[in-house]
């Protein structure tokens, strides 16, 4: 989700606080849906067969394409994982494998299904030193002779450092790896027909990593319906994109909206620096594949390519219809702030129909109040942030048979800031490897329905499909905060949640935070499978959510549990079914009565009484389409003769203990989790339940270490104020706590780096407490850094 960020007294970041075998045909019971590896010709790279999204019948996107995987395709390549770590380079491609190319002569070469005249390919490149990006080309070879080359970039991929990233290859946290790039062939190619992207030369780029490819019969251009202007030969507009047409693209428009008339787009390639604002019109093209407007002003970088509706402050759209073309722009950072999406602005009773987004901020981010806006038949490709965001106030509106892939933030979202969400619906979407976040979310709202859809591959700080009452602006108070009855029906998760890395511990493929408040409305989760998740399947955290039902749902591969409660709520079960649950105890709950549930006929393998409470979270097990821990090779030599005689001085311990360190609070506020404190970024920090003194964060250094030199940070930045918080230190190894360090106050002032540091006795200790019960800059305990050393 994008944020505009207002400043605030804390100089805050707003950071996302957020983050055994399985079938391969797979019925839900009260639904026909089913998953099927689609057959693929034998590969050199022994890939292990995972799910694929578009092979669920009866839900998700109807699309105009056959894809194919290249780890199943014929190669000479490496094929890389499966691996789901969060910043490897398989961790983010579609079922969490690839190839890479990296000699010349090494290729993928896919056979054709059915007829095509083109494709689209996903890749990565790796990025070059200064962070720009690189540009090479790739061999498109067609039954072995060569029918072009296709440019390729990693210019809009490899983002780096703490929410909402940078270009800087020296920072931390590398992501968001791969692009996408499409090609006709200049004819139809016949079913059978080898099409192979090969390595020609790496003196532009040393690997080419090659994820999957799309082929399709795109159809002939759509010709000028009777009686539109056309913007080149009525207005002017350059179809070869040298020239800047934004004026006379806005000058066709206005006139179309005072004569009543449709306006064209005819092929080619418009250079549009700005929004074109549309309001009672209808702006169609020749098609996605012929009419695109891409561009972003040189000078001003805040300026871009963008169709928006007036902005509700200025009365809005309405009656607009956006229909056969693309925009394809050149953002290649994210600044929240930025108005540089596809489609923007307030936009009622209107319609986008059959648009390529790609290559901007978000696909459409629509900015309420607003109601009855329809987006469907969509592509929304290779965002820095969402693929959709209805944003405060948007009523009766719908995102349906739209395909979603590679967003830098939630794909599809609802956010009910200040004013109420109604009556919403995301319907029949395909929502695959959003970067950031989740696939499908609504923060707030009431009456809302989630259904019919497909999403698969989380990447981090995210679930599949995640209902909350999160985010500012999102309560009972202002009527934004859930409510009436929330469907979410139908749906199929596969290979959904991650590892959130500021909690230091998985996210569901479905979950539910009442952070804000708690969540209290009827929630109706039903005939849904939820298949091979990263961590637990069913997810709730941060405050109550009450009134979930879970009607016919199927669980298959879970690589934790299959509930994982963290906060308190009601929730009835009937015929839920779990199986290859990574953990012999499929829930973990330390709430314990808290969390109350009431068990209808049909359930098995999801509950156990009493459930884990372990204080600790286990590693996943991921199944990997039904090879756990996927593919290993042992080692060809063995390894040589160990020394007979051990180190008789144990090497020191050196540098900060706690970083990365498993860690626990007594609470939080809003997004500033107690891993925001060991993730070695002093830009981020936890900050504690605000109000609620004594407060404390607890890190597990993993073994009893003599530490003798604690240190603190709060934000370098000067929008911090100086401040004094006062705090013990106590420490433990497997029993009580013992204070290591009396109470006493500490001051952090900006102007001396903002940092405190305590000395200690080296008594050895495995947990490492702050216990805080004052700060004089903010009612609550912060901290971005908490730093232990052994000298």
């Amino acid at each position: 989700m994008s944020v505009t960020l207002p400043p605030t007294p804390r100089g805050r970041l707003l950071r996302r606080g957020l983050s055994a075998s399985l079938s391969l045909a797979l019925a839900v019971a009260g639904t026909a849906a089913a998953v099927v590896l689609s057959t693929a010709p034998d590969a050199q790279a022994a890939a292990v067969p995972a799910p694929s999204p578009l092979d669920v019948q009866g839900r998700g996107a109807s699309v105009p394409f056959k894809e194919q995987e290249a780890e199943y395709a014929a190669t000479n390549g490496t094929l890389i994982g499966p691996n789901r770590l969060y910043g490897t380079l398989p961790s983010e491609a579609s079922g969490r494998q690839a190839v890479t190319l990296d000699a010349v002569g090494e290729y993928v070469e896919f056979t054709l299904t059915a007829p095509a005249n083109a494709m689209t390919f996903r890749y990565s490149l790796p990025d070059n030193a200064a962070g720009t990006g690189r540009d090479a080309d790739i061999d498109l070879r067609v039954n072995g002779n060569s029918l072009k080359s296709v440019p390729v970039t990693s210019k809009y991929g490899w983002y780096y450092g703490g929410y909402p990233f940078n270009n800087n290859p020296g920072d931390t946290n590398p992501h968001h790896f791969y692009d996408e790039t499409r090609t006709m062939f200049g004819s139809t190619l016949p079913a059978g027909t080898k099409v192979r992207l090969q390595v020609s030369s790496t003196a532009a780029s040393p690997t080419f990593t090659i994820d999957l490819a799309d082929f399709e019969q795109v159809a002939a251009p759509i010709g000028k319906p009777s009686g539109a202007l056309d913007v080149v030969t009525d207005f002017g507009a350059d179809p070869t994109g040298a020239a800047d047409s934004t004026a006379k693209i806005q000058a066709a428009v206005d006139a179309g909206r005072t004569q009543g008339k449709e306006v064209y787009i005819p092929q080619g390639t418009f250079q549009v620096r700005d929004h074109i604002i549309v309001d009672k019109v209808t702006l169609r093209g020749a098609g996605p594949w012929y009419s695109v407007l891409t561009g972003r002003d040189p000078s001003n970088r805040s300026k871009a390519v963008g169709v928006y509706g007036k902005y509700a402050n200025a009365g809005g759209s309405s009656n607009v219809t956006l229909k056969d073309f693309a925009i394809i722009g050149d953002i290649r950072e994210r600044v929240d702030n930025d108005q540089v999406n596809a489609i923007g602005g307030a936009m009622s009773d209107s319609v986008v129909d059959n648009v390529w987004m790609q290559h901007t901020k978000c696909g459409a981010w629509m900015d309420g109040p607003m109601n009855n806006f329809t987006i469907k038949n969509s592509r929304i490709l290779d965002q820095t942030a969402d693929g959709v965001n209805f944003h405060m106030g948007v009523t009766n509106s719908t995102v349906t048979n739209t395909f979603v892939r590679n967003t830098g933030d939630d794909g599809l979202a609802m956010w009910a800031e200040a004013v109420p969400n109604v009556n919403n619906k995301f319907t029949f979407n395909t929502v695959i490897l959003p970067i950031l976040a989740n696939n499908i979310v609504t923060y707030g709202g009431r009456d809302i329905t989630i259904s019919d859809n497909v999403m698969s591959d989380t990447i981090t700080n995210g679930g599949g499909l995640h209902i909350a009452n999160r985010y500012p602006g999102v309560n009972s108070g202002q009527g934004t905060a859930v409510s009436g009855v929330t469907t979410a029906a139908r749906n199929t998760l596969i290979r959904a949640g991650n590892n959130d890395y500021n909690w230091r511990f998985g996210v569901g493929a479905i979950w539910f935070s009442g952070l804000n408040e708690p969540i209290n409305a009827t929630i109706n989760i039903t005939d849904s499978e939820v298949l091979d998740s990263s961590y637990a399947a069913i997810h709730l955290i941060e405050g109550a959510t009450n009134g979930l039902r879970f009607n016919n749902i199927r669980i298959d591969g879970a690589g934790t549990y299959a509930l994982q409660i963290q906060a308190p709520g009601t929730a009835s079960f009937t015929n839920v079914t779990a199986t290859h649950i990574a953990q012999s105890n499929p829930i973990h709950n330390c709430v314990g009565s808290g969390f109350q549930i009431t068990q209808g006929a049909g359930n098995s393998g999801w509950y156990a009484n009493p459930p884990a409470c372990t204080g600790t979270w286990p590693d996943p097990v991921w199944t990997n389409g039904g090879v756990p821990g996927g593919p290993t090779t042992p080692p060809t030599t063995p390894p040589t003769t160990p020394p007979t005689t051990p180190p008789t001085t144990p090497p020191a311990d050196t540098g900060n203990l706690a970083q990365g360190r498993p860690v626990t609070e007594s609470g939080h506020a809003d997004v500033y989790g107690a891993g925001n404190a060991v993730d070695g970024n002093a830009n981020t920090y936890w900050e504690s339940t605000n109000n609620a003194f004594p407060q404390s964060i607890t890190v597990d250094l993993g073994a009893a270490k003599a530490v003798k030199r604690v240190v603190l940070k709060l934000p370098p930045a000067a929008a911090w104020a100086t401040r004094t918080q006062t705090l013990s230190v106590l420490g433990s190894t497997t029993g009580p706590y013992n204070t290591l360090k009396a109470s006493a106050n500490y001051t952090f002032n900006p102007s001396s780096g903002n940092t405190a540091t305590i000395s200690l006795d080296g008594t050895e200790v495995r947990y490492l407490r702050l216990t805080f019960t004052a700060n004089t800059g903010w009612p609550a305990a912060q901290l971005s850094e908490l730093e232990a050393y052994t000298s």
